[in-house]
């Protein structure tokens, strides 16, 4: 996943301004006590980040590939 996969998915699943709210101040324990911007600043790939943001915030794992994005290949 690129990082403008990952913020076309943030904005479809929460919307702009809600998107921009949970990156920016959700501290998420999985990506080690840094919200999703500093890990993505901090080169952590950005498909590691969405799928810990969708478990921390309860997105359905049904939705876990991204809101209008295709499924990922298994």
């Amino acid at each position: 996943m690129r990082q403008s996969e990952f913020r076309q998915a943030v904005s479809d699943e929460f919307g702009v301004a809600y998107g921009r709210v949970v990156t920016g101040d959700l501290v998420i324990a999985e990506l080690a006590d840094r919200t999703a911007e500093v890990a993505l600043r901090e080169g952590v790939p950005a498909r590691q980040v969405w799928l810990a943001l969708c478990r921390a915030s309860g997105v359905p794992e049904s939705r876990w590939h991204g809101v209008g994005l295709p499924a990922p290949r298994s």
